[in-house]
């Protein structure tokens, strides 16, 4: 065992402990000492259907409805499942290609073959003995993808390349954590795994499972509460500057403004503890929000730091406006039983370690 695989024998330790609480239970229905049984991971008949997005009507000539005070109305529950499996960057098969270069037909088979992928990955979820894989684990299941990969600009769809100043400063980062292991404390473990944040743009990446979204409004003010994790981002939209360059903030300082239908956010005074692959707290994002049909919302997202990218880039996808399914209840902390698991696994793996080093040097 190596401490790369703790955080997956915390989750087998709690499956298997859980399987062995159901078979308890049932007095052994009937199941044989020494049997191992293993349930049939979920069936793609069994998944819930999901809304499928209106009809999109030709770009730019969708009118959404508007609040009292007269701003576009944007305001729901929303989420980006669909865009499950979608490639970040333009994969090689593709380098003669521009994203609208594909037709109607040839995205559909794109994404039939995607979902089909996703099936097929799927058991592996469910390769614990007894173990029944939860609903929640399937909220990709069937994803009708939006395009063919994430990044728009630059045109060969292709993160740009890091800057000197970047490699270096990911280098010094490493070299700080020589001599650590992944889990000597908590503090080694990822913000996510500690259930403090997933930053921005993290916290709207759709992921197997929490991919809701409830953006609010209010009169110059907009909110966002993301599902996993539970963030909440509240920006202003009334004209009011950014504040001092001295206050830092995990999820950075937000401000909008209205562009026609478009809510343009731009977010600054990130910390250097939520870096975006690898961005400095220099980094400026530009985030539009434009409603492009009854139950679409395109979410466009734009970085800005010369410390790190040779050039600005963007990356897109849509959200699906759907009732119901607002946020659930994430309770990160409340039931975080992984990161104590992995710290204790940790220690129990230091100390066969430390009995093993004994025993070897024991007099014969």
């Amino acid at each position: 065992m190596t401490i790369r695989s703790l955080p997956y024998l915390a989750l087998i330790l709690a499956i298997a402990f859980s399987a062995r609480l159901a078979v308890s239970a049932q007095g052994g229905g009937g199941i044989q000492p020494g049997t191992v049984k293993r349930a049939d991971p979920i069936k793609a008949s069994e998944v819930p259907s999901r809304k499928r997005a209106a009809p999109i009507p030709p770009r730019g000539t969708y009118v959404p409805p508007r609040t009292p005070w007269g701003d576009p109305d944007i305001a729901g529950a929303y989420n980006n499942s669909d865009e499950s499996g979608i490639p970040f960057e333009r994969p090689d098969e593709f380098a003669s290609r521009r994203l609208q270069d594909f037709t109607p037909a040839e995205l559909a088979a794109l994404t039939k073959q995607r979902q089909q992928q996703t099936i097929e990955r799927a058991p592996a979820l469910s390769e614990f003995p007894g173990a029944t894989s939860p609903m929640h684990w399937f909220e990709n299941y069937f994803a009708a993808n939006s395009r063919a990969w994430l990044v728009s600009d630059p045109p060969d769809g292709r993160v740009p390349p890091v800057t000197d100043e970047g490699r270096k400063r990911a280098a010094d980062r490493t070299a700080a954590r020589k001599g650590r292991g992944p889990a000597d404390s908590w503090e080694d473990r990822s913000l996510y795994d500690r259930c403090i944040t997933r930053g921005v743009p993290g916290s709207m990446m759709p992921a197997i499972y929490g991919n809701s979204y409830q953006i609010q409004q209010g009169p110059g003010v907009v909110t966002i509460t993301y599902e996993m994790v539970h963030d909440t981002r509240v920006i202003h939209v009334d004209n009011r500057p950014h504040v001092s360059s001295k206050i830092r903030q995990y999820l950075g300082d937000a401000r909008g403004r209205w562009d026609g239908n478009t809510l343009v956010v731009e977010t600054t005074n990130f910390n250097d503890r939520v870096p975006y692959r690898g961005s400095s707290e220099n980094l400026k994002i530009v985030e539009r929000f434009t409603p492009i049909g009854p139950d679409t919302l395109e979410w466009a997202i734009t970085f800005e730091d010369p410390h790190t990218w040779a050039r600005p880039w963007t990356f897109a996808m849509n959200l699906t406006h759907d009732e119901s399914q607002p946020p659930f209840e994430y309770a990160c902390h409340e039931g975080n039983y992984g990161l104590r698991n992995i710290l204790s696994a940790a220690r129990a793996e230091e100390r066969m370690s430390e009995s093993a080093v004994r025993e070897a040097n024991r007099p014969r």
